[in-house]
């Protein structure tokens, strides 16, 4: 099995070259996801590294199980991996299906909502974007234990804390999700 440094270097192979909304190398943004999974062991480090891959580049599942990357890595990064035909709002759903994988996606989540990142957006994507990944913390935080959820966004987007309460003790899914949000 790969070893987290190995895993490092092939996410930065991976996506080498690439830039996020803001034009900032992509690669910044995999590791502040993983950043914020260190409190969680290896394992989950591996996929926040890998949590785009899948996604964003040619690498395929069987192909990171073929380079050695462990089993439950790839099954989280296949977890939060987008899917053709299926809506953001139903992905979020069955994200939280996965103890792990919702982590994972929390850690996007929070980098993804990060103030300072948005504010290079113009308004209208900014604020598209604001309530699509605030309506997603709506189904997120309550699959998640409170100390989980500060211990990663305390290290990737303080911020956010200050709506801990608003999601937290758990509670069921909205059934108002907004469709529009994706």
């Amino acid at each position: 099995m790969k070893s987290l440094d190995e895993v490092t270097v092939l996410a930065e192979q991976a996506h080498a070259g690439q830039t996020d909304k803001i034009g900032v190398a992509y690669i910044e943004h995999v590791k502040s996801v993983a950043a914020g999974l260190a409190p969680f062991g290896d394992e989950l480090v591996m996929a926040g590294l890998l949590h785009d891959v899948v996604e964003d580049t040619p690498w395929t599942a069987a192909g990171l199980l073929s380079a050695g990357v462990g089993e439950r890595v790839v099954e989280i990064v296949e977890a939060v991996t987008n899917r053709p035909g299926m809506t953001y709002e139903a992905k979020i759903r069955t994200i939280v299906a996965d103890p792990q994988a919702t982590l994972v996606k929390i850690a996007d989540n929070a980098h993804n909502s990060r103030s300072d990142r948005a504010a290079q957006l113009d308004k209208a994507k900014r604020e598209r974007l604001a309530a699509k990944y605030r309506a997603a913390r709506a189904v997120l935080w309550p699959a998640a234990s409170r100390a989980d959820i500060v211990a990663i966004v305390g290290i990737v987007n303080p911020e956010l804390l200050g709506e801990l309460d608003d999601h937290h003790p758990e509670s069921a899914v909205p059934a108002d999700f907004p469709v529009e949000a994706r």
